[in-house]
């Protein structure tokens, strides 16, 4: 298979240490990708806050840039992301996830792509969305390939898997080492993030490329309504409301037709001015 290491090609080897890992159905695989392309994608790799097309967060639960849809990936980029997503890939996750039914790619890469956090930055701790945003798909699978050389684990921004059942430490900590490949399972309790702020020197950032894979359906035991990002706290952390999350609760606790008359006579006072 092009362009992944021979010593991964073996799916069905892969599975058994992916099933079993904690705290959910994961795998890191270092070394994945054939390093002399991989080191093509890393030198064309953009700054993204300078690129058109980019997602720029920049609040206290992710401070962070990502690309949108394939039109500012580099030609390598391109290359890699496009066997990622064809059926040879989607067939070798299959076998290594052991999930049922059909994966499908992404070809809109919703929020997917490159990646890139920079001194200051920081992804907390969230369960993913599990939808697709604009097709009627699950959110199965998310791979992370990440692209930094000599990155230090002092620097932040490593990955950390947590258990539902206790948030205050991590199961799992990875390190974001170039071509370090990280695949796990995605539902409403897969737990991740990076809840350290990245400090790392002028002109370094945590660079990578995420793809999510999707289905259409998935087994009962998973089914939840649609949600976006859940963020949760971890190691005594407290989140401060956000105004929007602060006005569903009051429309929640409010009953109907006071809420409905004070909109109005916001509306009302709103013209009227």
């Amino acid at each position: 298979m092009r362009y992944v290491q021979e010593k991964y090609l073996d799916a069905n080897f892969l599975k058994v240490a992916y099933k079993k890992n904690k705290p959910f159905p994961h795998i890191v695989l270092d070394d994945f990708i054939e390093r002399e392309f991989l080191n093509k994608v890393l030198d064309e790799f953009p700054d993204l806050s300078t690129i058109e097309n980019k997602r720029s967060f920049n609040e206290p639960k992710q401070i962070k840039f990502g690309s949108i849809g394939f039109e500012n990936l580099s030609e390598s980029a391109f290359e890699l992301i496009s066997f990622l997503n064809s059926d040879i890939f989607l067939k070798y996750l299959q076998k290594i996830t052991g999930i049922k039914e059909p994966l499908i790619s992404d070809p809109y890469l919703s929020g997917g792509g490159y990646h890139e956090i920079k001194n200051g930055g920081v992804l907390k701790v969230h369960a993913d969305f599990n939808r697709h945003p604009s097709l009627d798909l699950d959110r199965r699978v998310n791979l992370l390939l990440y692209l930094n050389k000599n990155w230090k684990e002092e620097w932040g921004g490593n990955l950390e898997l947590y258990s539902q059942d206790d948030l205050e430490k991590p199961v799992v900590k990875v390190t974001p080492e170039f071509n370090r490949c990280v695949i796990f399972n995605t539902t409403s309790y897969t737990y991740h993030g990076h809840p350290e702020i990245v400090s790392c020197p002028e002109g370094v950032s945590r660079k990578s490329i995420a793809l999510y894979y999707f289905s259409t359906g998935r087994p009962k035991s998973e089914i939840s309504e649609k949600h976006s990002t859940m963020w949760k706290e971890v190691k005594g952390e407290t989140f401060k409301p956000d105004p929007l999350t602060l006005g569903k609760i009051i429309k929640k606790v409010t009953p109907p037709i006071i809420f409905d008359f004070v909109k109005l006579m916001a509306q009302k006072l709103k013209w009227s001015g």
